[in-house]
């Protein structure tokens, strides 16, 4: 039986560990890390999202701003509002959810975020601190990975890590941060030949392409660890169900560790973006 890692229990941690250093800036210079949510249209998984942001932020002692835009803003007004915030000194971290509706350039409004307040970690120089080994701002989703990787296995250096998918939400920068933390890492992608045969050199596995469990147990080394990124809302016996990219009940008896879905790395992703807060605040006041 494979241990259940437990992201809530983790997120908690991280998130009381950020409380506690929000209200050490609070007693030393009488205000609260902010972050500004600008959440655009009416998105109803957006939404879910943005309102569990701004309530973890507040368990996390942090002072969270919303912003809500109309389906049909254009792009000189989501650019104006997130100049403003640029320059509101204030807001610490800035994150504009995303996907942003189609008339709206995603890749302009990251790069138009002060990289000083990109609390989502998506910013080219952010990302380019990463490849380098001077991680500034970190992406949520991989950083909440890696501390679970972390907690659960302790030191990574020399083990295999195989990352499935390759956007640059997850994928790159996972294996990254994978890299730094002296794995030896591949990437799985839709030309790779041979997928499961490659995902069986692993000793630990994150699976992040977004494809309704596509790893069973013929993907996973006996004792691998496996995180789950996948988030798939799925039809099952009339029920809505959120489903990860690894067949949980097929590969937990093979695995050495394994991430739920729910419950694993959607939590961290959340705390990540609090921890992301503090730290902006701590680079912005110090």
């Amino acid at each position: 039986m494979a241990q259940i890692i437990d992201g809530k229990q983790i997120a908690s941690e991280l998130v009381a560990e950020v409380a506690n250093g929000a209200q050490a800036i609070f007693s030393e210079y009488g205000i609260r890390p902010g972050l500004a949510v600008v959440l655009v249209g009416e998105d109803p998984a957006s939404q879910v999202y943005v309102r569990n942001k701004v309530a973890r932020a507040k368990e996390a002692g942090l002072n969270s701003i919303e912003h809500r835009l109309p389906a049909d803003t254009d792009q000189a007004t989501l650019n104006a509002l997130v100049d403003e915030l640029n320059a509101d000194e204030a807001v610490h971290g800035i994150l504009v959810q995303l996907p942003l509706p189609p008339q709206l350039n995603e890749e302009e409004i990251i790069a138009r975020i002060n990289p000083d307040k990109d609390v989502d970690g998506f910013h080219p120089l952010n990302v380019g601190a990463l490849v380098v080994g001077n991680a500034r701002l970190v992406p949520c989703t991989p950083q909440g990975c890696l501390i679970m990787l972390q907690k659960t296995l302790g030191d990574l250096s020399g083990k295999h890590a195989v990352v499935i998918g390759r956007s640059n939400i997850v994928g790159k920068p996972m294996s990254m941060l994978l890299l730094h933390a002296n794995c030896t890492v591949s990437i799985v992608h839709s030309r790779t030949r041979n997928p499961e045969e490659v995902c069986r050199q692993a000793d630990i596995l994150v699976a992040a392409v977004g494809r309704t469990e596509m790893v069973d147990a013929g993907w996973i080394k006996e004792g691998a660890t496996v995180i789950d990124v996948g988030i798939n809302v799925t039809e099952r016996d009339g029920k809505r169900k959120l489903l990860g990219d690894v067949n949980f009940a097929d590969v937990e008896p093979v695995a050495n560790a394994i991430t739920p879905v729910p419950g694993g790395v959607g939590p961290m992703t959340i705390a990540c973006l609090m921890n992301n807060t503090l730290i902006a605040a701590r680079n912005q006041l110090s």
